[in-house]
């Protein structure tokens, strides 16, 4: 199970950098069909409230990968 949970560490250390980059070009392609200021506001917010969640999944993953969470 410590495998396992080292693991998805990577797993979660490789999704959080992968998200916002799939985020900022998915907004960008929004912004350029309709480049009104609702609509770069309303990017902008998605990508600032989700980039600190994606830095808590790869400080999450760094600690599952180091074994911060084996059970002993």
């Amino acid at each position: 199970m410590n495998q396992l949970k080292k693991a998805l560490g990577v797993l979660w250390m490789v999704a959080g950098p992968l998200a916002i980059y799939y985020l900022i070009k998915t907004a960008a392609s929004e912004i350029a069909k309709k480049p009104v200021i609702d609509t770069k506001i309303q990017w902008g917010v998605f990508i600032i409230v989700f980039i600190p969640i994606a830095i808590g999944l790869v400080i999450f993953g760094y600690y599952a990968l180091k074994g911060e969470y084996t059970e002993e």
